[in-house]
C-alpha cells in the first residue's frame, strides 16, 4: 500500500539526444553541486536513521488482521505504512544520489545496496496490507471512507487496490514475492555498473591531438561532430566495444525480460503489455493508437531525413549522420546563461512558476557538471517529500544542455506544484503524466529561442533542434517501445533471446523506421547493437510514455497559446493533481484524450509545419 519506489524521472537525452559531454572544470564551485546535508548532515546520521527504520517496520504486524474491524483501524495501518514510506524514501534518496556522484566508489555502492535492502524490508513488512483490503471488500472499504474523513487521502490508493484484486495474490504469496524485490532489480544494477564503470572503452585521437575516451559521454559528444570521418570512427569504436559484451549484456537483458514475464504470469496477466497498462489503468487504445499513428507518420520522418541530407550536403545519409546539428551555432551556454534563458522562456507560465524555479536554481538542488565515474545522462529525483527535488545534469555549455536543464526542471516544477495541493499520499504522479511538463517546457524553450533568434541561420538552428527533438522523442521512443514489446512477446511465445538474436530484432525495426529499404538512411549491421546502450529497457516499458507525453504536452501547449491564462491554469491544474486520479482521466479532465488519433496527428502537423518553415528559409537563402 505505501509508495515503495523512488520517484526518479530520467531524461530521454540518455538515449535519444545525448548531450555533448565534456569534462567538468578543474575546480567545481560547490554551488554547482547538490547539497545532500539537507537530507542528512552526515553518513553516520543517515545510517542511524536507516537502522532505526528497520526496527520500526516490524511494528506493522500489530495491525495485521484488524483492518476490517473499524475505519480507524484501517486508517492507523495505512498512515503507519505511509509514514514509514515517507521516511524511508528520504534515506533511499541520500544513498542513491551519493552513489551517482561517482559510481566507482565502493562504499557508496554498498550504502545504496543497504538502502535498497531497507526498501525491500518495508515491502516485506507491509506486503499483507493489499490482500487484506481485498478480503474486506469494496462495500465495507467504501463505507469506511464515507465514515472517516481521515481516509480521504487514501481514497485513490484504496480504489486502485480493489480494482486490481484479481491480480493481487494472497497474503502469503505477496509476502514471498516481496522477499525478491531486490534480486528482481539485479539486472538493472548489473547493467548500470557495466555501462558506467566496468567496460574499458577505447580512446579516439582527434586531428588536433586531443584524446577522447569513447564511453557513453565521449560517444555522445563525438557523434555530433561536424567531421563525418570522426563521427564514423566514434560509431565504429563505440559499437565494436559494446559488441564484445553482447553475449553478456544479452543475458542480463534476457534475465530481466524473463523475470518480468514470470511476474506477469504470477499476477494472472495475459501479457506484459496488459500488466504495464493496468498499472495506471490505461486503456489499451492509448498504446495501440500511438504505435499506429507513428507508423502512419513514417513518411514524415523520412521527409525529415531527406531534409537533413540536403542541409548537410550529403548524397547518401548514413546512420552516423543523424546527430550533428543541421546548422552550426557558434554560441556557448554556460550554466548561468542556461538558467536565465530557461527562466525567461518560462515567463509564459506566469510569475509564480518563474519565482519558484528561480529559488530552486539558486539553491543547491543540482549536480551540474560531468566527471569521470558520474552517472551519465540526466534525471530528477523528487522522492524526498519533506526536502526538495534533486537534479543530476551533465552540462556541457551547449544548447542541448540548456534544453536538458529545462526538461529536468519541468519534472521538478511538477513535483513542487503537486506538493502545493497534495499530501504525501497523492503527491506522487504516474510516469504517463510525469513526462508531460518536461517535454512541454522543452517545447516552450525551443519556441522562445526561435522567436528571439538574431539571424535566419540561428532560427534554422532552433527549428532544426525542435525537429530533432520530435524525431528523438516521438519517433525514436516509439521505435524503442515497439522493440521492447517484441522482446516480451518473444519470451511469452517461449522463444530464446541471445545477444545476437536481440541485435537482429533491433536491426529489423531500426531499418524500417529509417527507411533503409527505401534508400533513406543506410545502417551498418554493427549499429544493430545500439539496444545495448539503452538503460530504459530495464524500466519495464517506460519509453512509450515519452512519446505519449510529448503528444499530450504539445496539445496542452497549443491550449496555452490559444487560450492564454485559461490554458495556463488548465496546465498547472494538471500538475497540481498528483495521483489523485488515474492519469488517463486526469488528461481527459484537461481536455486531452490520448486514446484518439487527434493528438498524435497534431504532432505530425507540427513537424511538417516546422519543415515547411525551414525549407522556406533555405529557398530564400538560395535566391
Amino acid at each position: 500500500m505505501p509508495r515503495h519506489l523512488s520517484v526518479v524521472f530520467f531524461s530521454l537525452v540518455m538515449t535519444a539526444t545525448a548531450p555533448l559531454f565534456a569534462q567538468a572544470p578543474a575546480a567545481i564551485d560547490p554551488k554547482y553541486t547538490w547539497n545532500l546535508t539537507e537530507l542528512f548532515p552526515t553518513v553516520e546520521a543517515w545510517n542511524a536513521e536507516r537502522v532505526r527504520l528497520l526496527g520500526e517496520f516490524a511494528k506493522a504486524a500489530r495491525f495485521r488482521g484488524t483492518l476490517g474491524n473499524s475505519s480507524d483501524n484501517l486508517y492507523q495501518a495505512l498512515q503507519f505504512a505511509s509514514d514509514m514510506s515517507r521516511q524511508a524514501q528520504r534515506v533511499y534518496v541520500y544513498a542513491s544520489l551519493q552513489q551517482d556522484e561517482d559510481l566507482r566508489v565502493t562504499a557508496a555502492q554498498e550504502r545504496n545496496q543497504l538502502a535498497e535492502a531497507m526498501m525491500s524490508s518495508l515491502n516485506q513488512a507491509t506486503a499483507w496490507i493489499d490482500p487484506e483490503i481485498i478480503t474486506i471488500g469494496a462495500t465495507r472499504i467504501l463505507q469506511f471512507i464515507n465514515d472517516n474523513p481521515r481516509l480521504l487521502p487514501f481514497r485513490h490508493q484504496l480504489d486502485n487496490t480493489l480494482r486490481r484484486a484479481q491480480h493481487t495474490l494472497g497474503a502469503e504469496a505477496e509476502q514471498t514475492l516481496s522477499y525478491f524485490s531486490q534480486p528482481f532489480d539485479a539486472p538493472s544494477s548489473i547493467y548500470s555498473i557495466l555501462e558506467n564503470s566496468d567496460i574499458p572503452f577505447p580512446a579516439l585521437t582527434l586531428p588536433d591531438g586531443e584524446k577522447v575516451r569513447v564511453d557513453s559521454q565521449g560517444y555522445g559528444r563525438l557523434r555530433s561532430n561536424p567531421d563525418r570521418t570522426i563521427r564514423k570512427q566514434a560509431f565504429d569504436l563505440f559499437w565494436s566495444k559494446w559488441k564484445e559484451y553482447r553475449n553478456s549484456v544479452g543475458m542480463v537483458l534476457n534475465s530481466h525480460i524473463q523475470t518480468q514475464v514470470a511476474l506477469s504470469k504470477a499476477r494472472h496477466y495475459n501479457s506484459m503489455l496488459e500488466r504495464q497498462l493496468d498499472e495506471y489503468n490505461l486503456p489499451p487504445a492509448v498504446y495501440h493508437t500511438l504505435v499506429a499513428e507513428v507508423n502512419k507518420a513514417l513518411p514524415t520522418l523520412h521527409r525529415y531525413f531527406k531534409l537533413r541530407a540536403r542541409m548537410l550536403g550529403i548524397d547518401k545519409l548514413q546512420y552516423y549522420d543523424i546527430y550533428p546539428p543541421l546548422v552550426t551555432l557558434d554560441k556557448k551556454f554556460d550554466v548561468e546563461t542556461s538558467k536565465k534563458l530557461t527562466l525567461d522562456a518560462m515567463q509564459l507560465l506566469g510569475s509564480d512558476w518563474v519565482s519558484q524555479e528561480r529559488k530552486g536554481m539558486d539553491g543547491r538542488w543540482m549536480h551540474v557538471y560531468p566527471q569521470q565515474g558520474k552517472r551519465s545522462g540526466a534525471y530528477m529525483n523528487g522522492s524526498a517529500y519533506d526536502v526538495h527535488p534533486y537534479l543530476l545534469l551533465n552540462h556541457n555549455n551547449d544548447f542541448d544542455s540548456v534544453s536538458t536543464m529545462a526538461h529536468e526542471w519541468g519534472h521538478a516544477m511538477h513535483t513542487l506544484y503537486s506538493r502545493q495541493t497534495q499530501p504525501f499520499e497523492t503527491a506522487d504522479y504516474a510516469t504517463f503524466i510525469a513526462e508531460i511538463p518536461s517535454t512541454s517546457v522543452e517545447l516552450i524553450l525551443q519556441q522562445y529561442m526561435s522567436q528571439h533568434a538574431a539571424t535566419p541561420e540561428e532560427r534554422l538552428y532552433y527549428l532544426g533542434y525542435g525537429l530533432e527533438n520530435l524525431r528523438g522523442t516521438w519517433f525514436r521512443q516509439t521505435m524503442f517501445a515497439e522493440f521492447e514489446l517484441s522482446l516480451y512477446e518473444a519470451v511469452e511465445r517461449g522463444e530464446a533471446l541471445s545477444g545476437e538474436r536481440i541485435s537482429q530484432m533491433y536491426g529489423e525495426i531500426l531499418r524500417r523506421y529509417h527507411g533503409t529499404d527505401q534508400g533513406v538512411v543506410a545502417i551498418d549491421e554493427l549499429y544493430n547493437n545500439e539496444w545495448m546502450f539503452v538503460p530504459h529497457f530495464y524500466y519495464n516499458m517506460y519509453v512509450y510514455q515519452y512519446a505519449t507525453s510529448l503528444t499530450a504536452g504539445t496539445a496542452l501547449y497549443d491550449k496555452i497559446i490559444k487560450q492564454g491564462q485559461t490554458g495556463v491554469d488548465n496546465y498547472k491544474n494538471l500538475l497540481r493533481s498528483g495521483s489523485s486520479d488515474y492519469p488517463y482521466q486526469l488528461l481527459r479532465t484537461a481536455d486531452v484524450d490520448m486514446a484518439t488519433p487527434a493528438p498524435y496527428q497534431a504532432v505530425v502537423t507540427r513537424m511538417n509545419a516546422i519543415m515547411d518553415e525551414m525549407e522556406a528559409i533555405l529557398d530564400q537563402r538560395k535566391k
